[in-house]
């Protein structure tokens, strides 16, 4: 089994795709066998298996054949790259972890999809 870690993301929204940006460079660096994949290539969408609707709701981490959405899909990405490590340590404590993941969930997640879906019906 191919053990890499795939992230897919929306790289058009500026927010995601500042933020996604920031870890390529970091895992290519480090030459970290990660890749990252924009919803818009249909290609690889298809081998997610996420519509791209989906997708664009939340960022999704593929590890060891097992695919995760949200918080818990950063903390996968965060603990493949040693500079963020503290990050999946942070965001993993119960009391944190609960509240990151509602916030993410309930308010973050559906605005930045809010916005992705303005930005596509002014066809930008």
């Amino acid at each position: 089994m191919n053990d890499d870690t795939k992230v897919l993301y929306n790289a058009s929204c500026p927010v995601c795709s500042r933020e996604v940006n920031h870890y390529a460079r970091l895992s290519d660096r480090q030459a970290l066998p990660i890749t990252y994949d924009d919803l818009s290539d249909s290609d690889r969408l298809a081998d997610w298996g996420i519509s791209a609707d989906d997708a664009a709701k939340r960022l999704h981490v593929r590890k060891d054949g097992q695919t995760y959405a949200g918080l818990p899909a950063f903390i996968v990405l965060w603990r493949e790259i040693p500079q963020t490590r503290w990050l999946a340590r942070v965001f993993s404590l119960p009391g944190l972890h609960g509240t990151a993941s509602w916030l993410y969930d309930r308010v973050l997640a559906p605005l930045l999809y809010r916005l992705h879906l303005r930005r596509q019906s002014r066809g930008g």
